[in-house]
């Protein structure tokens, strides 16, 4: 019902940017959050930014100064711009949605494929 396609995550050394962008589909009722999700080799998964659809967002504190997150409400995107770039930040970087679908009652979350972002030092 909702497909998340990512998009943009690579090898960069350390100090280099990368630009992460995600765009949901599908049959999208409206959408509440959308967001960024990590999750580094042996460890949880943990927020890296989030986004309402009133443009309210929240980083996670190893995030925050480094990174900006964006949305766009009609196409249904957003993005993920990573600066100043550090080793510890290298993870499978997961779209993240909280939408609800033409079909349903509530909303549910829903997650992409998930992309490596890889830091190098």
């Amino acid at each position: 019902q909702v497909q998340l396609v990512e998009s943009g995550g690579g090898l960069v050394q350390a100090g280099g940017s990368l630009r992460l962008s995600c765009a949901a589909s599908g049959s999208i009722d409206s959408i509440n959050v959308m967001g960024w999700y990590r999750q580094a080799p042996g460890q949880q998964r943990e927020l890296v930014a989030t986004i309402t659809s009133g443009d309210s967002s929240m980083y996670a504190d190893s995030t925050r100064g480094r990174f900006t997150i964006s949305r766009d409400n009609v196409k249904n995107t957003v993005d993920l711009q990573m600066n100043g770039l550090k080793p510890e930040d290298t993870a499978v970087y997961y779209c993240y949605l909280n939408a609800k679908v033409f079909a349903a009652f509530y909303a549910f979350d829903y997650w992409g494929q998930g992309t490596h972002v890889t830091v190098s030092s």
